[in-house]
């Protein structure tokens, strides 16, 4: 089955899924909270009112997560410090949030995508720029022409460069301009690299899911994601958009005669 990219993910998904299932997660706490009250009197006359306030607490901190996202997309005042505890606040959210988006014909995949668009923006806000030494480059091995017998994890440059697959082009601009390039078999390999080589950001190529888990997991290192395009279905034989890995790398890497010693 053919699976390319048709449409930009939309930020407004996520977002608006967020919001809604904070208010579904509120009336979850009230409901629990009404269910409980004569019992937790029993336990203590005040407990009633501390669980209360501990279930709003969750609920305030919440929106106000969700308040605080929404202005650093729009580029004003916002805690960036903020961002890592909303990143796990999604990660708790997210099933209902699928759930939710499953009722208004939005799958997973698209909410995922959503997700990385909002975090994509996020890292044009903070406007980084680093060296390209100091940006590391990483792709999921499905990149590779899968009838290739030529060894490119963790080692790159075997590529031939025959153009069957867009690992040559991704080492020539490699070495053109100076980032860091690596191939991994998959997320734990990829935390490996980063850890081995310690850039000062991140550019990764792979699908939504890999993605959105990728850059949480690497947090607070900041990292752009790059959708792959999967002519022949998931994690065989795909693609990516050379263009748009372009436009991403001139935002990022400053050049070599702006860079001061």
């Amino acid at each position: 089955m053919e699976e390319t990219l048709l449409q930009r993910p939309k930020k407004r998904l996520l977002i608006s899924l967020l919001i809604l299932s904070t208010f579904c997660l509120a009336a979850v706490f009230y409901a629990v909270w009404r269910i409980s009250y004569l019992g937790l009197m029993e336990l203590w006359l005040v407990l009633p009112a501390v669980v209360g306030i501990i279930f709003l607490s969750v609920v305030l901190l919440a929106l106000f997560g969700i308040l605080n996202l929404v202005l650093a997309i729009k580029g004003w005042p916002s805690l960036h410090l903020f961002q890592k505890q909303m990143y796990t606040f999604i990660n708790i959210l997210f099933p209902t949030v699928v759930r939710l988006g499953s009722l208004f014909g939005v799958n997973r995949r698209q909410l995922e995508g959503s997700f990385i668009a909002v975090s994509n923006l996020l890292f044009s806000r903070r406007k980084i720029r680093v060296p390209a030494e100091k940006l590391l480059v990483v792709t999921p091995h499905c990149l590779q022409l899968a009838s290739c017998p030529h060894k490119i994890t963790r080692d790159p440059s075997n590529c031939k460069r025959c153009g069957g697959c867009n690992i040559g082009d991704l080492v020539k601009l490699s070495e053109e301009m100076g980032f860091l390039f690596f191939v991994a078999t998959g997320g734990t390999l990829a935390r490996q690299i980063i850890k081995q080589n310690r850039p000062k950001a991140v550019l990764a190529i792979a699908c939504e899911r890999d993605l959105m888990s990728g850059i949480q997991d690497v947090y607070p290192l900041p990292a752009v994601g790059v959708l792959n395009i999967r002519p022949n279905g998931p994690c065989y034989n795909t693609r990516v958009d050379m263009e748009e890995v372009k436009a991403e790398l001139k935002k990022i890497v400053i050049p070599k005669d702006e860079v001061r010693d």
